[in-house]
This record gives C-alpha cells, sequence and structure tokens, in this order.
C-alpha cells in the first residue's frame, strides 16, 4: 500500500516538474546572444569592464522588458542600471553597461554574469576573477 502512495507522489511530481517547464518555455519570448562564447575575464580591483549582450525577440508580437544585470559572487556583488529594452517581432538590440571592480575586491575572487528581465534570469558563463595588481616577474638570472 506504501508503494502505491509513493508511486502516485512520484508521478504527481514529474506530472507539475513537466507542465512547469512546458509553461516557462513558452512564456519567455526573449533571446540572448553570445557570439564570443565562454570566458573567464582577469581583472585588477579598481579596474573598469564593459558588459556587451545582444537580445532578439523570438515571439510573434513586439514586446518590451526592463533588463539589468548583476556580477554574483559569494565574496563580492554588483548590479548594473536597468535599462528598457523594447523590440519588434524578430528585432535584435545590444545593450551595454559599463562597470568598475571594487577597490576592495579580493585577490582570488570570482563572480558570475547574470542577466534579469522581468521576472526570469539567466546565468551566463562568463566571469571575472581578481588578480593582484602587484606582478612579479624576473628581471635577470645567472647561474656559474
Amino acid at each position: 500500500m506504501t508503494k502505491k502512495y509513493v508511486v502516485a507522489f512520484f508521478i504527481a511530481v514529474l506530472i507539475f516538474a513537466a507542465a512547469h517547464l512546458w509553461t516557462t518555455e513558452k512564456s519567455s519570448t526573449l533571446t540572448l546572444a553570445n557570439i564570443y562564447g565562454d570566458a573567464v575575464v582577469n581583472k585588477i580591483p579598481g579596474e573598469p569592464f564593459k558588459v556587451s549582450i545582444t537580445f532578439k525577440n523570438i515571439g510573434a508580437t513586439e514586446g518590451s522588458w526592463m533588463v539589468n544585470i548583476a556580477l554574483e559572487g559569494d565574496l563580492w556583488s554588483q548590479a548594473g542600471i536597468p535599462k528598457e529594452l523594447h523590440l519588434n517581432p524578430g528585432e535584435t538590440a545590444t545593450l551595454t553597461w559599463n562597470g568598475t571592480v571594487p577597490v576592495n575586491a579580493p585577490v582570488d575572487s570570482v563572480v558570475r554574469l547574470v542577466v534579469y528581465y522581468d521576472d526570469s534570469f539567466t546565468a551566463l558563463n562568463w566571469w571575472i576573477r581578481v588578480i593582484s595588481a602587484a606582478q612579479l616577474s624576473i628581471q635577470s638570472s645567472s647561474l656559474e
């Protein structure tokens, strides 16, 4: 009898998850274009950075979205300024944000780029790794 309830519960969870994925996929008509691939960008504290993201309306009607970015990590985070995006069907547009790595960002800390639009978000595979501003270089050597 207990197995019967466990199986029924498991089936109900699967149906709920499938329905959620189906409705979520249909409600989002905005796509992101990542034409450069995934990358880790090294920056020193206080160094500026620039984020450019190309969006496309893949829906059948025009749409408007409030779009913002954030760099999120365990040791520091930073949010951009929200921007309004209006696109006709099939139209693309590129939005750009400028920022600066905080001067107190710990060396070896890492943040990930996340895009927020309306009630959705997408974590992109773009990362900033904070490196030391001090760099060691060997100027000369000898062996006798």
